[in-house]
């Protein structure tokens, strides 16, 4: 029995005896011999049973076929890729990594923690000029619309540099990226205090522009993280705890602005008050571009997860980086999981950046609360997303729980729409939250059904997809409901968003269910134990007229059963009588009987044939 719990660490990096392939003694990798009972290496067989040999989901060696977690260009089942005498695959890298052992690491925690503190810095700086625009505006002497393309810019860029920014994550790996991200956080950080003076305005878009940058190195992250350091159980937790991060920032980005940077018309004092600012996240940038240098690892010694653990038993250098996108925009789910997620998220973006100016259009001089009613929504949906983590991990309810949310956030945002204008801010410090709780609360388990849905395939490519459907729709959505708040009031303009989110709503709903990576974790002992009941018992027990003997038989039957069941018990080895209890599997060998009296071994034979072609059949029939 493979051993993928959790708390199983690397102490002392003695590798376990456990093989995480010992429980298939007859596995090889070669072009024309499955390498599991669901996974062939053939170019041309399907690399999961719920990936179909059609060209688009494919274990050809030019595609990418990194299941669960992230593709790096080797990622594919190459021929040349050799059997080990002893049955067991061995890296075909140079790697370090003990393919044999599936063990998570005690690094797992301080990787996901940095990553989150330097998204959560980066994601500050994202919202630092919006959450006080009134100010910004008249310090630097431009219009709002000039402030706002300071968090426009984010999503412009994230744009045209994803697919150069993905090359690089799959060339690379995930240390290079977070060193790149987090020095362009800290280089952004620190042009910003270049432009302390009224007329400077170009300097500090130039500083949030590289900012910009460096967080395309960011959103695609959480996902490759969590699958590449994290167990089977503890993926949707550890994605939702780097989202996390980013969240926070946002959250500190609402709070913080106002207090340090008060609406006073003093140029040389209002200038002092935002260096204070620039300098704090600047410092705070730095210490945490250190830490990403000491902490941050490419990957941890042992595959945390099976599904880990055959990605890389089957690098190669072959993976094609193309088709593998291709793949993802054929997959009609994820098509409609990134049109949905956009939406959403889209509609956080502007939310967020307009906040300010919709708070202050009804509650004149209420800058600092307009932060709090921000903070408030994030931290309600980073309560929202840790919550919603925890849960797929113990449920795997994918489809459900995305569309629930879902559901609850256009609820959030009609029930919000008609509250801010009442005149009681206390009431929509309220509204405001439970809307977050589940608007911000939807971005995890996004990345988490996009990884599911589009198994074998990069998270990091599709990540990547849904932050630039995210985007654009954020782009189009800030520029839009600041057209029509300036023009028509702030009603129309959350009317405007409660549209787009009750498209997205539909659209999940037509989401099939497809778990292709939470297929390749389990293991099919159940047909195999259906199978073995059909073909055991009719040669145990023959078809005897003397009722002595046919009790010895049925006696050593029974004791067998028993002996096997105890010591399943003792080693907690659950499943081999998973689905005993089909109604077919019950009545087969009655129905044979009665067309084919006396044929009972015959019967037995039928049984097994049918359920070990069903074994086959999983392969190729799981789409």
């Amino acid at each position: 029995m493979v051993n993928e719990d959790p708390n199983q660490q690397d102490h002392d990096g003695t590798p376990s005896q456990t093989s995480a392939l010992q429980e298939h003694p007859n596995l090889s990798i070669h072009p024309s011999v499955s390498i599991h009972p669901s996974v062939s290496a053939h170019p041309s067989v399907s690399a999961h049973p719920s990936v179909s040999a059609h060209p688009s989901v494919s274990a050809h060696p030019s595609v990418s076929i990194h299941p669960s977690v992230s593709v790096y260009p080797s990622s594919s089942a190459h021929p040349s890729t050799l059997a080990q005498p002893s049955g067991l695959i061995q890296p075909s890298s140079s790697g370090p990594e003990d393919l044999s052992v599936i063990k998570v690491s005690k690094r797992r925690w301080a990787v996901v923690l940095v990553f989150s503190c330097y998204s959560m810095c980066n994601a500050f700086q994202w919202i630092q000029y919006g959450s006080i625009n009134n100010i910004f505006m008249n310090f630097y002497g431009v219009s709002a619309f000039a402030i706002d393309w300071l968090s426009m810019c984010y999503m412009l860029t994230y744009i045209p540099l994803l697919l150069p920014v993905a090359w690089l994550l799959e060339k690379f790996g995930l240390r290079t990226i977070a060193l790149a991200g987090s020095a362009l956080n800290c280089l952004g950080a620190w042009v910003k205090l270049g432009s302390l003076k009224p007329h400077l305005f170009p300097v500090t878009v130039l500083g949030q522009v590289i900012c910009s940058v460096a967080q395309v190195f960011i959103l695609g992250m959480p996902s490759r993280i969590a699958s590449v350091w994290f167990g089977a159980n503890e993926v949707s937790t550890a994605c939702s705890i780097a989202v996390f991060g980013n969240q926070l920032g946002i959250a500190i980005g609402f709070l913080v602005p106002p207090v340090l940077v008060p609406n006073i018309k003093d140029q040389d004092k209002l200038a002092y008050h935002i260096s204070i600012m620039f300098y704090i996240i600047a410092g705070v940038a730095t210490l945490l571009f250190i830490l990403v240098i000491i902490v941050f690892k490419e990957k941890p010694k042992h595959p945390p997860s099976r599904a880990q653990s055959l990605s890389y038993a089957l690098a190669s250098t072959d993976a094609s980086y193309l088709s593998s996108i291709i793949r993802l925009f054929k997959n009609l789910n994820f098509v409609l999981l990134v049109i949905t997620y956009g939406l959403n998220a889209g509609a956080f973006y502007a939310l967020s950046t307009l906040l300010t100016r919709m708070v202050i259009f009804h509650y004149p001089g209420e800058e600092v609360n307009a932060g709090r009613i921000g903070l408030t929504i994030v931290l309600a949906g980073m309560l929202g997303a840790v919550i919603s983590g925890i849960w797929l991990d113990r449920t795997k309810t994918y489809k459900q729980t995305t569309l629930v949310v879902y559901v609850m956030t256009l609820v959030g945002m009609v029930v919000y729409t008609y509250t801010l204008n009442l005149g009681h801010l206390w009431v929509v410090f309220i509204t405001a939250g439970a809307m977050g709780f589940f608007m911000t609360g939807y971005l995890p388990l996004g990345f988490e059904f996009a990884v599911e849905l589009t198994y074998p395939e990069s998270e990091g490519m599709s990540s990547g997809l849904l932050n630039v459907s995210a985007q654009v729709f954020g782009i189009i959505f800030t520029i839009s409901q600041g057209q029509i708040i300036d023009n028509y009031g702030t009603m129309p303009g959350n009317i405007f968003l409660c549209v787009f989110l009750t498209l997205g709503a539909v659209l999940t709903a037509f989401i099939k269910a497809d778990l292709r990576r939470q297929d390749a974790n389990k293991e099919i002992p159940e047909n195999l134990g259906i199978a073995l009941g059909f073909f055991i018992p009719p040669v145990l027990v023959p078809h005897i007229d003397n009722p002595d003997e046919l009790v010895y038989h049925m006696s050593i039957l029974f004791y067998m059963t028993a002996g096997v069941a105890t010591l399943l018990f003792i080693l907690v080895i659950i499943g081999l009588n998973a689905g005993a209890f089909y109604a077919l599997s019950t009545l087969l060998t009655r129905m044979m009987i009665f067309h084919y009296p006396g044929e009972d071994v015959n019967a037995g034979r039928i049984g097994l044939t049918v359920f070990t072609a069903g074994m086959f059949g999983t392969v190729i029939s799981g789409i």
